[in-house]
């Protein structure tokens, strides 16, 4: 009776469009008040959820995002891309692509890449003869490539969940994201050559030289955050903290964005949007602890095999899982309460934990781009100004092609291996 409450408790706040971390706590302490469990477990579980060293490389990534995104990298990186794809067909919409793949290096969430590519590709398209609805829905479902390309928050949940090398999921997610970016540039291609999308001028080496210049230090941010960590040079918590420090001049100095008058301001976002995310992290521990208490890992694992034990229907089922988990609960909550549970599943039919670690991220980034809790379908519409029904209308193209990645990164364990390996 207790854990009904619990979930319809939960599922109640959630639908009523209460946020995540408040679901998850107002329906955990409801739980305990009505089994009797002492309330001093809750700071208990808060505490041992954030007690990780892996997570302070979130502040770290966060702030070195922030710091670039202050310092004028937003226009650097998509005149790169337009410059690089702007000739062909819908160029705009590849560009916009390209620039999401360039961001998600910086950022690695998939919120601030929908923030700060939209704010300009949107009605920058929109003033090019694109169709806002299918600017916005590109803008959107291009920001999925952030939480798997690395750096990546998602990816140092998981490490920090399984005991994973957060540096060999980090290499992991690079192959997935390439391809996600390719698939959705091929996507967005068919759709422009049959709407007949616009093209831009073909720039010039020149021209592609010296916007070059510009993108170049936005890229040599990511080779140094992978660069370091395969070679041995930091950890990926230090490296978040070379990455800050990288941002930092940069920002200051090349791009000339940062100024020390808006600096307060960028550190006061970065300690707000750690310690919410922490916060979620050991909310989301505390909800976890309570359905292990009662078995229902136990009883989830259970079901699935119940239904076969063949690892291909294995890994359809837990596909099917996350996706439909992903369209209603925020990615780092749903990692911390499925992930162990489903890795021993995973483990039970012989699949690699990084790989495994891939296809979870992956299939949750993906409910970023369904409703009814698609946190970038939402800052899409803000930014276009259109109903989300409209950008739901646009976007499923994009989503099945992301889909056919999926499929593929699931029942391909090299794409998600290769990379790591080298790393021993």
């Amino acid at each position: 009776m207790e854990v009904i409450l619990l979930f319809l408790v939960f599922f109640l706040l959630l639908f009523v469009g209460v946020p995540i971390v408040f679901c998850l706590g107002i329906a955990s302490l409801t739980y305990l008040t009505m089994v009797g469990i002492p309330l001093t477990i809750v700071p208990q579980r808060l505490y041992a959820g954030m007690d990780s060293f892996v997570l302070l490389c979130i502040p770290g990534f966060i702030l070195a995002g922030n710091l670039m995104n202050v310092g004028n990298i937003t226009e650097y990186i998509i005149r790169f891309s337009n410059a690089l794809l702007g000739h062909i067909r819908g160029g705009l919409g590849l560009a916009n692509v390209g620039g999401s793949m360039i961001f998600g290096g910086i950022s690695g969430t998939a919120v601030a890449d929908t923030a700060s590519i939209g704010a300009v590709m949107i009605p920058g398209m929109a003033r090019s003869g694109y169709d806002k609805p299918f600017a916005a829905a590109v803008t959107a479902a291009s920001s999925t490539i952030g939480p798997i390309i690395p750096p990546s928050v998602p990816m140092i949940i998981v490490g920090s969940l399984s005991g994973i090398s957060v540096g060999k999921m980090f290499l992991a997610g690079v192959v997935p994201g390439i391809m996600l970016g390719l698939a959705m540039m091929i996507t967005a291609y068919i759709i422009a050559v049959k709407r007949q999308y616009p093209r831009e001028k073909r720039a010039t080496l020149k021209e592609i030289y010296i916007v070059g210049k510009g993108a170049f230090w936005a890229l040599l941010m990511t080779f140094i955050i992978l660069y370091g960590i395969i070679g041995g040079l930091f950890t990926p918590t230090e490296a978040s903290i070379m990455a800050s420090l990288y941002a930092f001049v940069v920002g200051m100095f090349v791009y000339k964005g940062l100024t020390w008058k808006n600096l307060p301001k960028l550190l006061v976002d970065t300690v707000l949007s750690s310690t919410s995310l922490l916060l979620l992290v050991g909310m989301a521990n505390l909800f976890g602890w309570i359905l292990t208490s009662e078995q229902i890992p136990q009883m989830l694992a259970g079901a699935i095999f119940s239904i076969s034990e063949n690892p291909l229907v294995v890994i359809l089922i837990i596909n099917i899982v996350l996706l439909i988990v992903g369209g209603f609960m925020e990615t780092i909550a749903a990692l911390i309460i499925l992930f162990p549970t489903l890795l021993k599943v995973a483990e039970g039919i012989g699949m690699d934990p990084i790989h495994f670690g891939v296809m979870a991220v992956l299939n949750l980034i993906i409910g970023l781009t369904t409703p009814p809790v698609g946190v970038c379908l939402f800052v899409a519409a803000g930014i276009s100004e259109l109903p989300m029904t409209t950008i739901v209308k646009a976007i499923w193209p994009f989503l099945l092609c992301n889909l056919f990645v999926l499929l593929l990164v699931s029942y391909i364990p090299a794409i998600s291996l290769w990379l790591p390996s080298f790393l021993g």
